[in-house]
């Protein structure tokens, strides 16, 4: 049986490596704003997985997130710092596997950096709450499925596609070396 992808009629495959990675990567994750954090992935066991939120990502790629020292995810980290991040942009496209090393720390100069106020429904003595951590994840590679001209014009090709009953998909996918 042959793949969807050979029937389609232009290239819908890129790899990106670098800079380029890089960029894709943090376009991709700031659109998303969320993801599931899957920590403990080299068990062979379900891993753990939660939704989180970046506080940011800075332009080496890196993604910062606030956390409980005492949560299940921090201790998974202590104990394997391979983590696995899955964004979703939105219904359609803008999907983002990422796989990377987290570490932990208590940087006090960066808790005030990524502090929002909103996080005090967590961490209920503000951003001096002692029971907050940083986690910094550095991504080592990740897979991207994508649109090459956004979301209006994929829809459009997909109609059209549906209607003369060709694969006329607009979407683009490739792995990111970084």
């Amino acid at each position: 049986m042959d793949s969807i992808n050979k029937q389609q009629p232009e290239d819908n495959f890129e790899n990106l490596e670098g800079n380029q990675a890089w960029h894709k990567m943090k376009e991709m994750a700031e659109d998303a704003s969320s993801c599931f954090f899957c920590s403990n992935i080299k068990t062979g066991l379900p891993f753990s997985t939660r939704p989180m939120s970046p506080q940011k990502i800075d332009d080496n790629g890196d993604l910062w997130f606030l956390s409980a020292k005492d949560s299940h995810k921090n201790q998974d980290i202590k104990q394997d710092p391979m983590v696995q991040l899955l964004f979703q942009g939105s219904a359609y496209s803008d999907f983002l596997n990422v796989y990377g090393i987290a570490e932990i720390s208590e940087d006090k100069e960066k808790i005030d950096e990524l502090w929002e106020p909103i996080l005090k429904t967590w961490f209920t003595e503000g951003k001096d709450d002692p029971r907050i951590s940083v986690i910094k994840v550095t991504p080592t590679q990740g897979y991207y499925w994508d649109n090459k001209h956004g979301n209006a014009i994929a829809f459009v090709k997909q109609v059209a596609g549906a209607i003369v009953g060709q694969t006329l998909d607009d979407s683009i996918e490739g792995k990111l070396e970084v």
